[in-house]
């Protein structure tokens, strides 16, 4: 199956959360010889643009360019305003480094399912939208801030419902999500 095609699609990964539930730093917390923030990052390998999401100087990933949170500690949707204010215009694919087991794969299943007139692209699992591990147009960043600025902080009002298209069928596995360090040990 072909990679996301680099000049249409940035990676943004965001790393700037405060692991409260961890109990410790997850980014760096180690799962099978790698940290979390590696895992993560190495889904978004075919990604011309990189962006990281994060705090400077915290974390370093070659070939991934650093950027501050527009708004740290306010949460995804905050986050996801970040990375749309610098990507370049076009698909963003964003994902939490607490989200390891995001591939090429599943990326390239989100890239397919796009449609002309959609701004988001989002995973459905369990019946429920997963608005973290997404693809989302730049267009949506007047959106964004401004359900920012009105206080919102969730991630999946994000795109209007009628230009968000749902895909079904993704492998379970890749919804693993680490909160604590139980759910590390259970991956």
């Amino acid at each position: 199956m072909p990679a996301i095609p680099p000049t249409d699609c940035c990676a943004a990964l965001t790393a700037g959360g405060q692991s409260r539930r961890f109990g410790r730093d997850k980014a760096l917390a180690y799962w099978q010889g790698r940290t979390l923030l590696e895992h993560a990052a190495l889904g978004f390998a075919p990604s011309a643009e990189r962006l990281l999401i994060a705090p400077a100087g915290k974390y370093h990933l070659p070939g991934w360019r650093t950027v501050p949170d527009l708004h740290p500690g306010e949460g995804p949707l905050a986050g996801l305003e970040t990375a749309l204010s610098y990507a370049p215009a076009g698909w963003v694919a964003f994902a939490g480094v607490d989200m390891p087991r995001l591939d090429s794969l599943y990326w390239q299943a989100l890239w397919q399912a796009r449609t002309p007139k959609a701004l988001a692209v989002i995973a459905m699992h369990e019946a429920r939208p997963q608005p973290l591990g997404a693809l989302y147009h730049t267009d949506l960043l007047p959106r964004v801030r401004a359900l920012l600025l009105s206080g919102e902080r969730r991630l999946r009002l994000a795109a209007p419902p009628e230009r968000t298209v749902l895909v079904n069928g993704l492998s379970a596995a890749y919804f693993s999500n680490v909160n604590t360090p139980d759910q590390l040990t259970a991956l």
